[in-house]
């Protein structure tokens, strides 16, 4: 078998207010969302489902 690049099992960003001190983090994943605040040990999670039910009936339409 040859060596091959492993994909993520998530993407991980971390949010910052605009004076530069941290809001959270989010988790991306191919079966949901998850956020944490702050210093928080739990993570809270939507199904991606329920995140796309979400932001069409809570967002804002935005342009790419």
């Amino acid at each position: 078998m040859k060596n091959r690049f492993q994909p993520s099992k998530f993407h991980e960003h971390k949010i910052v207010s605009s004076s530069g001190s941290v809001v959270g983090h989010i988790r991306v994943k191919p079966s949901g969302v998850l956020w944490a605040p702050k210093g928080a040990k739990t993570w809270y999670g939507l199904s991606i489902r329920r995140f796309g039910a979400l932001m069409e009936s809570e967002g804002r339409t935005q342009k790419k």
